[in-house]
């Protein structure tokens, strides 16, 4: 098999290794009011309106800050509280600060991103959030191999190497999940 042929199948399989599917998960979703700031991610950093505090539910120790994730509503949360507060379409956030525990939904919305999915009088929805990944895949080639790259706008990278001996016909691959700043120096 040819050199080039070899090369865009590793390509191939790079793109594929670290490419991530994202599956929709099922919450709550509360709104909180102004002031933003400070927020637990930013300190006093304005980061828009378009945002949201995490619940426990995907905090996980700060690794939520910075992701963005796409929340679509679904319906009340009871029968009491506004029949149809749905609006239609989805809003994508940032996540800016934590939710503690007491929290009481999966994210907690600024009032201006829940107004745009869910009439404000309902408190609280049933939503649908997916992971929305804004990757960036930096490839780096050698004569001896490959490294890939890929930030999901968090604070942890994917590095993927692949050394090639072809005197030996032997290949090293190695995968890392390494934090953003330690990654984009390397």
């Amino acid at each position: 098999m040819g050199v080039v042929l070899r090369s865009l199948m590793m390509v191939i399989t790079m793109a594929l290794c670290l490419t991530s599917v994202a599956n929709a998960t099922q919450g709550t979703a509360t709104f909180y009011t102004p002031p933003y700031v400070p927020s637990s991610c930013y300190g006093y950093q304005h980061n828009g309106v378009m945002i949201a505090a995490a619940s426990d539910v995907i905090w996980g120790k700060r690794a939520a800050c910075g992701r963005r994730y796409r929340v679509r509503c679904l319906g009340p949360t009871n029968k009491r509280g506004v029949p149809r507060p749905c609006k239609g379409g989805s809003v994508v956030v940032k996540i800016v600060d934590y939710c503690p525990p007491g929290c009481a939904g999966t994210i907690d919305l600024s009032k201006q991103a829940f107004a745009q999915i869910a009439n404000s009088d309902a408190g609280k929805i049933q939503i649908e959030y997916t992971q929305k990944y804004n990757s960036q895949l930096l490839l780096y080639l050698s004569s001896t191999g490959f490294e890939a790259l890929q930030d999901h706008g968090g604070l942890l990278a994917q590095r993927l190497t692949i050394m090639i001996d072809l005197g030996m016909s032997s290949a090293l691959i190695r995968v890392e999940t390494l934090p953003v700043k330690r990654a984009m120096s390397m």
